[in-house]
Parts: structure tokens; C-alpha cells; sequence
């Protein structure tokens, strides 16, 4: 076409309008033990077919209809889970971040849980390509004796196609603060940002493409013992894994980190660390959820 001939209008009408997209979920348990839930959704945002578990847990696959994120697209989740309910929570698929100079897309999730109530929030992975800008940022309120599990994987341009993150850059912010009777209290404050330099960086991801994080507020302080067996035992699960895994304990709960290459040795360490919360707690084993890809998550080897 020549350039000459170009109306700079066409494209500004193609030019499509940024989403804002909403959950609005609310989880109760019945007296037989089952969670179910009310709320809704606006677009992009879907809500799939709900599952339930093998302990009366709520398992809800959310759908991102849009395909991916661009600078401006703006997705708010509420959650809220009421007493001794359970849920888990995932993704139908990859989060896509597409790269408009200068815009930024945000993922906004304010989440408080009640007396016994247990989420497990465990999305597919996120996936920012070159010059893709993304804000998340996840508040959380607990209960004194609530448990939240969650998930974050991050893989940094489409590697497979030589692709890195380039002027992109991905900020994510997370917050717990946990009710008790004498007030409440910060279990943990946790701030990242990763943009060219860092992905660079020896002090950053040392040109790895994925970097990944698991968190735990558990619901009660920890048998010292048991938390010992259960570091010593994921360190020891993740070592022939790709890639490079930190583990390491929090006044009430546990936090993971992984670097490296490949997303699906995340998710393999991830998953075996998600079946020894759930036997130190006296829970059934996990399943994969039946949206994530067919693949294998083998279990971690028991805890004595």
C-alpha cells in the first residue's frame, strides 16, 4: 500500500476498546460439607463448569474469553469465601499479555476468607511477550485458622521463538493480612518487578525465562518438626528438576521459588508440594484439575 494513501482514522477506529473485565464469587458450605457458589461475571471474564471435589471442595475453571490482555485491559476478581467452605480455583488456559507501548494491563484480586475456609488458588501460567506491560496485584484478608494456597508462574517472551521480554516489563504485588483476636496482623508483604535488566541480572532471573513463586498461610502455627520434614522433603523432590528452587519456611505457612527454563518443572515441583500440604494437612490427594493440560504431575514420596 502507499503510504501515501494512508488514513491515519481507519486504524484508530480499528482500534479496539479496552476490556474491564469482572469476577464477583462468593462460596458457602452446606451442612453435608459442600461448597457451592453465587456470583457472576462480566466479559472477558467466563465462568466454566464447576466441580466438586472429593472433600466437598468447589473446583471453578475461569475462561478468559478475550484471548490475552493488551495495554489498558483492566480484570477485577472478588472472592469470598464464608465459614468451613472450600474452593479451587484455576484458569482455563495461558494468560497472554500482548505488548502496546507505554499502556499497562492490570489483574486486580481482592480475596477475603472466613473462619475454616480453604482456597487453593491455582492458575495456568502467564505468559508476557515482547514489550507486554502487566500490573497484578492480589490482597488478601484471613480468618485466624483459614488456609490459602497459591500459584504464580510467569514465563518472560515466547522463548521458543527467540523470543525475551525486550522493554516489557511485569509487576506483581501481594499482600496477606490475617484477623486474630488481638487484631491483625501482616503474614506477608511480597513486591516483585521484572523488567530487561532484571531478567538479566545475576541478582535477578541470570537470563532464565520463567520465574515462578507457591505461598501457604497455613491455617494454624506449624509442628516445627513437620515443617522441617516438609522443606527437607520438597528441597529433596526438586533437585531432578530443571531449573533452580528455593524453599524456605514463614511464621505460619511456607514459600516457594523456582527460576529457570521450563514452566512445566514449576508446575511437576509445584504440584508435589501442593499433595505434602495436603497430606501434612489430612486432606485427600489431589487432582489435576481437568482443564489443565494432559500431562504428568507426579506426587511427592510420603512424609514419615
Amino acid at each position: 500500500m502507499d503510504p501515501s494513501c494512508h488514513n491515519p482514522m481507519a486504524q484508530a477506529t480499528a482500534t479496539p476498546s479496552p476490556w474491564r473485565g469482572t469476577a464477583n464469587l462468593q462460596f458457602a458450605a452446606s451442612s453435608q460439607g459442600l461448597t457451592s457458589f453465587q456470583g457472576g461475571s462480566t466479559a472477558p471474564l467466563k465462568l466454566m463448569r464447576a466441580f466438586a471435589g472429593a472433600d466437598g471442595r468447589c473446583e471453578l475453571p475461569l475462561l478468559h474469553t478475550a484471548g490475552g490482555l493488551v495495554g489498558g485491559d483492566q480484570l477485577k476478581i472478588e472472592l469470598g469465601l464464608g465459614a468451613n467452605s472450600r474452593a479451587l480455583i484455576t484458569s482455563v488456559a495461558a494468560q497472554k499479555v500482548y505488548g502496546i507501548k507505554g499502556q499497562w494491563a492490570h489483574i486486580d484480586i481482592e480475596t477475603q476468607l472466613g473462619p475454616g475456609a480453604d482456597l487453593e488458588w491455582l492458575p495456568q501460567e502467564t505468559l508476557v511477550f515482547e514489550g507486554g506491560l502487566l500490573q497484578q496485584q492480589q490482597r488478601l484478608e484471613l480468618a485466624e485458622n483459614a488456609s490459602w494456597l497459591g500459584i504464580d508462574v510467569v514465563r518472560f517472551g515466547r522463548t521458543a521463538r527467540g523470543e525475551t521480554l525486550g522493554n516489557g516489563c511485569w509487576r506483581s504485588s501481594l499482600e496477606i493480612q490475617r484477623k486474630s483476636a488481638s487484631g491483625r496482623r501482616w503474614e506477608l508483604v511480597d513486591r516483585l518487578q521484572i523488567n530487561r535488566d532484571c531478567l538479566d541480572s545475576a541478582h535477578g532471573l541470570k537470563g532464565q525465562p520463567v520465574l515462578a513463586s507457591l505461598v501457604w498461610a497455613a491455617p494454624s502455627p506449624l509442628d516445627s518438626n513437620k515443617l522441617q520434614a516438609l522443606v527437607n522433603q520438597g528441597r529433596q523432590d526438586s533437585l531432578e528438576l530443571e531449573g533452580e528452587m528455593a524453599l524456605g519456611s514463614l511464621q505460619q505457612g511456607l514459600i516457594a521459588r523456582y527460576r529457570g527454563p521450563s514452566s512445566q518443572a514449576a508446575r511437576h515441583w509445584f504440584y508435589r508440594l501442593w499433595a505434602m500440604i495436603r497430606q501434612l494437612r489430612g486432606l485427600s490427594a489431589p487432582l489435576a484439575p481437568r482443564v489443565w493440560p494432559l500431562q504428568e504431575y507426579p506426587h511427592a514420596p510420603a512424609l514419615n
